[in-house]
């Protein structure tokens, strides 16, 4: 498949499937963003890694995920990790390497990401509580 093809299956699957279904589990870990256009909250299911108060993860689409775009327009989000929710701030870090980076994360998390991931970039949240 054409990386735009894949990237289009890819992100239709997330919308309509995938993404619904891990949002209502309890212990999923989740990114809360607030949309850029609405102002509403925006719920994406993450995989990473709490590291210390700070918690890592990899966006497989990078600047084209609307969560990304969320947080270029306004970076303080919440993280859901353990079942318990966090603020913080997230910080895009494009000089970081991405396929290092998951090599210190959970390997099931990033399955998706290493898979179909086109344009990875690393993101730190800075957890404030």
């Amino acid at each position: 498949m054409a990386e735009t093809l894949r990237d289009t299956v890819t992100v239709f699957f997330q919308r309509t499937i995938a993404n619904p279904v891990m949002r209502r589990m309890p212990f999923q870990t989740l990114l809360e963003t607030t949309g850029r256009i609405s102002g509403a909250a925006r719920r994406t299911p993450v995989g990473g890694r709490r590291i210390g108060d700070q918690f890592w993860f990899v966006s497989e689409f990078g600047d084209r995920s609307q969560y990304v775009r969320n947080i270029m327009a306004d970076p303080r989000v919440r993280v859901r990790t353990g079942g318990r929710w966090h603020r913080g701030t997230a910080h895009l870090l494009p000089d970081d390497d991405p396929w290092a980076r998951m090599r210190t994360l959970p390997r099931f998390n990033n399955v998706g990401v290493r898979t179909f991931g086109t344009r990875l970039l690393t993101i730190r949240v800075d957890l404030t509580d």
